[in-house]
């Protein structure tokens, strides 16, 4: 549904920090489904750790709520500008079930659980080979600098 193009679009991460590759599905004011592909060519790898490469998990968790930054962003049918950021406000129930690591390809599904003005809340999954690997309550605010 949107390529990498079209994602930069509604986020204003850069790499390193751009985490979502694709958005698979996304229903405007419901939910999202994008994808990341975990390359052994991750800047965070060599130190995290040099034998056993694993994916930070604030990271999988960050990915989430840039997914549900572009579900926000399109639901409202506006494109953020340089004045436009979207912070964490909260998160909780956050759960690690297995690690991530190179070769995995992590789908995050995030879905709205409640929006008041300028402050959303979502539930978010990630998951590899359709098992679990992260599951966490969001909450985010949307600002205007």
């Amino acid at each position: 549904m949107m390529n990498i193009n079209e994602i930069i679009e509604y986020l204003p991460h850069r790499y390193p920090f751009l985490l979502i590759d694709r958005v698979l599905e996304l229903e405007e004011g419901k939910r999202v489904i994008a994808l990341k592909n975990v390359t052994v060519n991750e800047p965070f790898f060599p130190g995290h750790f040099p034998h056993h490469p694993v994916m930070p998990g604030v990271l999988i968790v960050e990915a989430m709520a840039q997914a549900a930054a572009v579900l926000s962003f399109k639901s409202m049918g506006v494109k953020p500008d340089e004045n436009s950021v979207v912070y964490f406000a909260g998160i909780d129930n956050v759960r690690f079930k297995r690690p991530v690591v190179p070769g995995d390809q992590l789908i995050f599904e995030v879905e709205i659980t409640q929006s008041k003005r300028n402050i959303y809340k979502y539930k978010g999954v990630a998951r590899v080979d359709g098992e679990i690997a992260t599951e966490a309550d969001l909450m985010c605010a949307l600002k205007t600098l």
